[in-house]
């Protein structure tokens, strides 16, 4: 073994993109819409179980040291020369929306693999422990609370709170966990990092309107998510008046009208709302909606404009329920989390990884959500965005990366890992 020099690495891009096709194929579907191979792997479903089982044997095979903790969240650890030193600490998830692609969480999860093993095969020995991770239900689709696995390892959320999460179909978190067999024995409270850098396709056009294939991360925007449940009153939908009718159907449109209204007003800066899930009851045609189910998404990069759209919103609600006799409405908070800014000097490691490459890169905001936000509040933190092709499309079949972009990107995490491991 020799010891490292600060230099760059280049990964088995072949191997790589290998592994991210073998998983998609675990939990795939295909899709009638797009015609296209996608991929359903809920949190804990016995899909996302499949997967769980077969990256853990890729970490085995990289020879990382594998512990999974009480929420299920997986960790691979290759020793440093220092094994008291914090590590440094990279990864993302595999569960997934109902509608996939093949990148989503699975590029960070596996580009960390592909670096220990590429470490492992130039014979690269670091000062600090690497480790590789990952979070159970980033998505937060099937229970309801986005990175949920990383906001609990990172203290924001309590084990109990999260356990006792329950699905659609009344299945409990910690039941499904026990279920699929990833109740593991280690604490769910990870011990600050040294640093957190996660890798993962941008899933918007801005990468590949600039041209360039590399995105330097400088933070996440707000996030806030709410159950909205109006009631009102079934009643036959050829005799009852219109006067007379307490329609829980009419006032879920009035709130999703509301919401692109306040988008397009610029009000509230750079807003954006999506009601993505919306159901009636009885969800019969000749009957008036006696009950009506909706999320809303808002996300925001201005915590104070972000607050101000949430408020407006409630006192919307408020009057609508005055102006509609019969109906009531209540709210439930599912997630909510502020802008989270990265840490400057591991966004300067990032950039100056992808210059020694010669690769084109542009500092850019997340718009999504991801596990870099929640491990943030526990030790310096950045992520890489690889560009996406069709307009960034994520969440769809058609969301896709090709090879090299994926290989650069995950060139610029092993140079980036390595070059923080090496720090004193």
């Amino acid at each position: 073994m020799t010891s490292p020099a600060a230099d760059t690495i280049s990964v088995d891009a072949d191997r790589l993109w290998r592994s991210l096709m073998d998983l998609a194929e675990i939990g795939a579907y295909d899709d009638e819409r797009t015609g296209l191979r996608g991929v359903n792997r809920l949190a804990l479903t016995d899909a996302d179980a499949a997967g769980r089982r077969r990256v853990i044997a890729w970490m085995e095979e990289a020879g990382l040291a594998v512990r999974v903790d009480r929420m299920g969240n997986i960790y691979g650890r290759r020793e440093g020369t220092d094994p008291t030193a914090p590590p440094v600490l990279t990864g993302s998830h595999i569960d997934s929306v109902a509608t996939a692609g093949a990148f989503d969480g699975c590029l960070g999860v596996l580009g960390g693999i592909e670096v220990v093993r590429t470490l492992d095969e130039r014979g690269i020995v670091t000062r600090r422990p690497i480790e590789v991770g990952v979070f159970t239900e980033e998505e937060g689709v099937r229970f309801g609370t986005d990175m949920l696995g990383s906001a609990v390892a990172a203290g924001r959320l309590t084990l109990d709170y999260a356990h006792g999460l329950t699905d659609r179909d009344g299945r409990s978190l910690g039941d499904e966990l026990a279920r699929t067999g990833f109740d593991g024995p280690a604490d769910v409270r990870l011990d600050p990092p040294y640093a957190y850098v996660e890798c993962h396709i941008e899933q918007g056009p801005v990468l590949a309107e600039n041209g360039v294939g590399i995105g330097v991360v400088t933070g996440v925007q707000g996030i806030s998510w709410q159950e909205i449940t109006v009631h009102g009153r079934a009643a036959h939908a050829g005799t009852t008046p219109t006067q007379l009718r307490a329609d829980a159907g009419l006032a879920a449109a009035e709130i999703i009208v509301r919401l692109r209204a306040m988008v397009d007003s610029g009000e509230y800066g750079e807003l954006r709302a999506t009601v993505g899930h919306l159901t009636v009851h009885p969800d019969l045609t000749n009957i008036v909606p006696a009950r009506a189910e909706l999320t809303v998404d808002l996300r925001n990069p201005d915590d104070a404009a972000m607050a101000r759209a949430e408020e407006d919103l409630a006192a919307f609600l408020r009057e609508l329920e005055d102006a509609r006799p019969g109906l009531t409405l209540t709210t439930r908070r599912m997630a909510g989390t502020a802008y989270v800014p990265f840490d400057e000097t591991v966004q300067k490691v990032i950039a100056g990884a992808a210059d020694d490459r010669g690769l084109a890169h542009i500092s850019l905001l997340s718009g999504a959500g991801h596990d870099a936000q929640e491990i943030a509040a526990l030790c310096p933190t950045a992520m890489i965005f690889v560009r996406g092709e069709h307009d960034g499309i994520s969440h769809n079949p058609r969301e896709y990366s090709t090879p090299e972009a994926c290989a650069c990107g995950v060139d610029v995490l092993a140079t980036t890992l390595l070059r923080l491991a090496d720090q004193d």
